[in-house]
């Protein structure tokens, strides 16, 4: 599993012109799944992502969670992070997980964070074409894979 997660001001996915996630402080998780995929690694990814310090404290040191700010979350599923450039120049998404294998752990990864942070996940929709805004703050963004745990 990967992520990005985007320390922001605002953030917001639309689909058909319609806004279906909307935060102000916060973050944008972007979140690849694949099919080696476990509640492990849900687990980890979202304990990481709850407690992770990338807000600024009164000395303006980044030494706050997201939950420290009272901040929301916004996680939107987001395949092309699988991609593999390795022959061509077309991306191949072959370790990126089928709906069938990716829509249940996706799903279990929003309500598992949800009770990590003990506040709703807004969220955009699995598989749709989304038009996702965003400020980022600082700029602050943060890879992690929890196959390569650093």
């Amino acid at each position: 599993m990967k992520a990005v997660i985007q320390r922001v001001l605002q953030a917001s996915v639309t689909i058909n012109n319609i806004t279906v996630a909307n935060i102000s402080a916060g973050l944008l998780v972007l979140v690849g799944i694949e099919d080696a995929d476990s509640q492990e690694d849900i687990n980890w990814l979202t304990t990481k992502i709850a407690q992770l310090r990338i807000f600024n404290d009164e000395n303006d040191v980044m030494n706050k969670s997201v939950q420290d700010i009272n901040g929301d979350i916004i996680v939107v599923s987001q395949f092309t992070l699988h991609a593999s450039t390795k022959k061509g120049n077309r991306p191949s998404y072959i370790k990126a997980a089928k709906p069938d294998v990716a829509v249940p752990l996706y799903k279990n990864f929003v309500a598992t964070l949800e009770k990590s942070t003990q506040k709703k996940i807004q969220t955009g929709e699995f598989g749709a074409d989304m038009k996702v805004a965003l400020i980022n703050d600082g700029p602050v963004t943060i890879i992690i894979d929890t196959k390569n745990k650093e």
